[in-house]
C-alpha cells in the first residue's frame, strides 16, 4: 500500500513538474487597443497596430523574451469608452496579458486607466496625448501607466517657440476647436506664450463641425496677428485652412501632430495642406530605421500617413519588451520597476537611455520633437531659418 501510495506521489509529482515546465514555456501575451474602425483617429489607431506587431516580428526574430515568444493580441476598441473599458478588462482578465499597448483616444485611457493600475498591469500609451494619463496615479505606491507620445504641453511648448520667433511684431493669435481637446489647447498655449512675455492678440473658438471659419479669422486678421496656432484635429484643421484661402488671408500656420491624418489634405487640398507646419516626433525620412520601419508599415497599411503612431507604438513595444527581459519576469510590479530603471534601448525614434523614472512617466519629450508639413501625399520634416535658430532655451513649458 506504501509502495502504490509513493508511485502515486511521484507520478502525482512528475506531471506537476511537466505542467510546470509547460506553463513556464507558454507565450507571453502583450495587448493592444485602439480605435481602429469609427472615429477620426481610427487612422492613427491603425498605423499604431502595424508598428506595434512589427516590433513583435522582430522581438521574435531575436529569440523573444526569457526564450519564450511574445504575442500580441489586438482589439478594436471603436473609439468610445465604454467599449475601450471593454477591451481592456478582456485582454487583462481573459487574454492574461503581461503588458498593454494603447490607445489613440486620450478620452478612452482616461476612461479605463484605473483597471490596469488596479490589476498591475503595466500599459504604454503610444498615441493618446492627455497629460493626466500619466500623471492621475503619480502618488502611487507604483504607477503603471507610461507613455511614447507627444504630450500636449511639450508639443505646444515647440509650437509656441517657433511662433514667437516667427511673428515679426509677436502678434499671435490662438484658433481652437470648442472641444475639451481644444480648450486645453487654448490654456496650454496661452501659458506658454506667456513665459516668453507674449500675449496672443486675439483667441478665437470654433465647433468641431464648423465649416466656415471666416468670422473668427476676420477679428484674427482685424487684430494684426502674422502667426495663427490652431489647436484641434485634421477636419477642422482643414477647414480653417480653406477658411483662409478664401477671405485671402494666409498668416504662418502651425498645429499638432493630430493633422498628420490624411484627412487634411483630403479635405483641404495637398497646396493648402502644405501651408499648416506641425509638430512631429518623427517621420519617415529622419533616418535609415524609420525608412525601414515605414516601408514595412505600408505592406499592410498602403495608405500611410500617420508614420509618427506606427514609430511611438514599435518602441512602446520594444521598452515594454526590454523591461520584461531586465527584469526576468512578466511580473507586472518587477516590470514597472524595470521600466523606471531601464537600461539603454533601441528605438526607432531613438535610443531611450532610462526614458522613464519614478516620478517621470514621459519617454518624449519636446527636446525630441521637431516640425514637419505636407508635401504631397507625404509628410516631411520641415526647417527653415526659424526653425533653425532655436535654442533649448527656447523651449519654455
Amino acid at each position: 500500500m506504501n509502495k502504490l501510495v509513493y508511485r502515486l506521489t511521484k507520478a502525482a509529482a512528475l506531471v506537476a513538474s511537466v505542467f510546470a515546465v509547460s506553463a513556464q514555456a507558454q507565450d507571453i501575451k502583450i495587448g493592444y487597443t485602439a480605435d481602429q474602425s469609427a472615429s477620426g483617429v481610427a487612422e492613427l489607431g491603425i498605423s499604431g497596430r502595424w508598428g506595434f506587431e512589427a516590433a513583435i516580428e522582430d522581438i521574435n526574430k531575436a529569440g523573444g523574451i526569457m526564450g519564450r515568444k511574445l504575442v500580441g493580441v489586438v482589439r478594436d476598441d471603436q473609439g468610445t469608452p465604454p467599449k475601450a473599458i471593454q477591451t481592456v478588462q478582456e485582454l487583462i482578465d481573459s487574454e492574461k496579458v503581461s503588458g498593454i499597448v494603447g490607445p489613440a483616444n486620450s478620452g478612452n485611457a482616461l476612461a479605463w486607466l484605473h483597471i490596469p493600475q488596479q490589476k498591475k498591469v503595466p500599459v504604454i500609451v503610444p498615441i493618446g496625448t492627455a497629460t493626466e494619463i500619466t500623471t492621475r496615479y503619480a502618488k502611487e505606491p507604483q504607477n503603471y501607466l507610461y507613455r511614447i507620445s507627444m504630450v500636449d504641453r511639450e508639443q505646444v511648448a515647440l509650437l509656441g517657440a517657433y511662433a514667437v520667433k516667427a511673428s515679426k511684431d509677436k502678434k499671435i493669435a490662438i484658433l481652437a476647436d470648442s472641444t475639451g481637446y481644444g480648450q486645453g489647447g487654448i490654456k496650454d498655449a496661452t501659458e506658454i506664450l506667456a513665459l516668453h512675455g507674449v500675449k496672443p492678440v486675439a483667441v478665437e473658438k470654433y465647433g468641431p463641425k464648423d465649416t466656415d471659419m471666416t468670422s473668427q479669422l476676420n477679428k484674427i486678421k482685424a487684430a494684426g496677428a502674422d502667426t495663427v496656432i490652431i489647436y484641434g484635429i485634421a477636419d477642422g484643421a482643414a477647414q480653417v485652412l480653406r477658411s483662409m484661402e478664401k477671405i485671402n488671408y494666409m498668416p504662418t500656420t502651425l498645429g499638432t501632430w493630430g493633422n498628420l491624418s490624411s484627412l487634411l489634405p483630403k479635405m483641404a487640398g495637398t497646396k493648402l495642406a502644405e501651408h499648416l507646419i506641425m509638430a512631429a516626433s518623427t517621420t519617415e525620412d529622419t533616418s535609415a530605421k524609420t525608412k525601414a520601419l515605414g516601408q514595412r508599415v505600408r505592406v499592410n497599411f498602403p495608405t500611410l500617413t500617420t508614420f509618427p503612431c506606427a514609430a511611438q507604438a514599435y518602441d512602446s513595444v520594444m521598452l515594454l519588451a526590454a523591461a520584461m527581459k531586465q527584469a526576468n519576469s512578466t511580473d507586472g510590479e518587477k516590470v514597472a520597476a524595470a521600466l523606471e530603471n531601464l537600461n539603454s534601448t533601441e528605438g526607432v525614434i531613438k535610443t531611450y537611455d532610462k526614458p522613464f523614472s519614478k516620478t517621470n512617466h514621459e519617454g518624449l519629450s519636446v527636446s525630441d520633437f521637431y516640425l514637419a508639413r505636407w508635401k504631397g501625399s507625404d509628410v516631411v520634416r520641415f526647417e527653415d531659418s526659424v526653425y533653425k535658430s532655436l535654442t533649448p532655451a527656447d523651449l519654455k513649458k
